[in-house]
Parts: C-alpha cells; sequence; structure tokens
C-alpha cells in the first residue's frame, strides 16, 4: 500500500504578530492622521487627546496590543489559517 505524503504544516504565527498585524490594519483603515495617541498630525504635532482612541464615539481604532482581544486573534486565525485536514497513515 503507498501511502501518500502528509501536506507540510505551515508555521503557525504567534499571538504578538497577529496583535500587530490587527493593529496595523486598523491604523491604514482610519482616514484622518490621528488614530491613535503616539500618531502626529499634518504639521507633525502628537496627536494625545485629540486622537480618535481619546475620543468617545465614533471611530474606535485598536492602538495598543491590550486593545487586542483573543476573540479578535481566534478569529483572524480562523480566516487566515484554516486547519488542513489529514487522513490517518494508514488509511485508504
Amino acid at each position: 500500500m503507498v501511502v501518500p505524503p502528509r501536506p507540510v504544516a505551515r508555521k503557525r504565527a504567534s499571538d504578538a504578530q497577529i496583535a500587530k498585524l490587527l493593529i496595523d490594519a486598523s491604523l491604514s483603515s482610519y482616514p484622518g492622521n490621528c488614530p491613535c495617541p503616539y500618531n502626529t498630525d499634518a504639521a507633525g504635532h502628537a496627536c494625545g487627546r485629540r486622537s480618535a482612541y481619546s475620543r468617545a464615539g465614533g471611530y474606535e481604532p485598536v492602538c495598543f496590543r491590550k486593545d487586542v482581544t483573543p476573540g479578535m486573534i481566534v478569529d483572524w486565525r480562523v480566516i487566515n489559517e484554516p486547519v488542513e485536514a489529514t487522513a490517518p497513515q494508514g488509511s485508504p
């Protein structure tokens, strides 16, 4: 009996890598210059309390690692790291 080779497993992204991707995506989707307190406005001044993150209502950008929930990481994995089904060795 010939056993087909198993698919090569892809390396899973770490939670920290996924968090960075989610933060980067959040910032790139923000239409203005001040999504987060650490960003700078068009004149080069720190956004600080003028940032969307610091103001109530409206946009809620993901700026810091603490803003990335475990559920967001799970959702990212479901979409981007689908589990590949493999047959047990010796199965037809």
